[in-house]
């Protein structure tokens, strides 16, 4: 899909999912930026997380991505609709970079491609609707990508240090 000096952005493949997994599981298990259980198993994870007969144009059904650093796996997205029926003009996405990765300019590049194909399946908007409140990185990211807060709900995120913390709606035209 997409190569941004070592970093390299492509679909996944199902055969992606052992590399994935600790990914989720590492991110997820943190209870600080997701609402997935922290508890989550992994066969459960694999349902909401691994779409790869997303459509190939058109936007219809959720697709998921791996970022890699040369042959290494080092991030996965999803890209869906953010409703269906009337709302499916409106992307929603998640990202996951692998905690040893965190930093290294990965979630920029990596947002900045699965954006642009949202863009070119023909999302006219990307909604994201829970940011948690605390994951001032992720703010700072989507805010420096172009989304603003559209609205907050209060305590809406039990966080896992912070305890109930309040969640934003982040948005932004395609």
């Amino acid at each position: 899909m997409v190569a941004g000096s070592e970093i390299t952005v492509r679909r996944a493949v199902a055969g992606d999912w052992p590399a994935i997994w600790p990914i989720f599981r590492d991110v997820v298990a943190g209870g600080d930026t997701y609402m997935y259980a922290p508890d989550t198993v992994e066969v459960d994870a694999r349902t909401v997380w691994l779409h790869v007969d997303g459509a190939q144009d058109g936007h219809a059904l959720p697709i998921t991505f791996v970022a890699m650093l040369g042959d290494e796996i080092v991030g996965t997205a999803l890209l869906k609709p953010n409703q269906s029926g009337l709302g499916d003009h409106v992307a929603n996405a998640g990202w996951m970079v692998g905690p040893s990765f965190v930093g290294r300019g990965i979630g920029r590049t990596f947002a900045t491609a699965v954006i642009d194909e949202a863009r070119r399946l023909g999302y006219r908007g990307m909604q994201f609707n829970a940011v948690v409140g605390t994951n001032t990185a992720a703010i700072g990211l989507w805010k420096s990508l172009g989304f603003e807060i559209v609205g907050t709900v209060p305590d809406a995120f039990r966080h896992a240090r912070h305890g109930d913390t309040p969640i934003h709606v982040m948005y932004q035209r395609l």
